[in-house]
């Protein structure tokens, strides 16, 4: 996933985004039955979140892996997120509320279906 950046001239300044969209592949069924492995999803970066919208979001565990969850509700320590599909595993069941730095994205909506849709 990868953002355009804008060029500067100015010394010691980093390039900004020009348009903080961009597009991330679902991969596994802990979404289902709103997403299915393969979708195509619009999200913005840096957007604010409310309760009910999907997100991308860091594992707390694994801080390279990235996830689509479903943020349910603000807590002290962050968001509490969940996977849709209630019998996978890997949301705030296992590992608590998750940083808020660590959500990165809103999902937008699905461009795109998988292949088994």
């Amino acid at each position: 996933m990868s953002v355009p950046q804008r060029r500067t001239r100015r010394a010691g300044h980093r390039p900004t985004a020009l348009i903080p969209l961009g597009v991330a592949v679902v991969h596994g069924v802990s979404m289902v039955p709103t997403y299915h492995d393969g979708d195509r999803l619009l999200v913005r970066y840096g957007a604010r979140v409310r309760p009910g919208d999907a997100v991308l979001a860091r594992d707390p565990r694994l801080p390279d892996r990235i996830l689509v969850k479903r943020a349910v509700r603000r807590e002290d320590g962050g968001w509490w997120l969940l996977a849709d599909n209630p019998y996978a595993p890997g949301d705030s069941r296992q590992f608590g509320a998750v940083p808020a730095e660590f959500v990165l994205a809103r999902v937008l909506w699905r461009l795109r279906k998988g292949p088994d849709d």
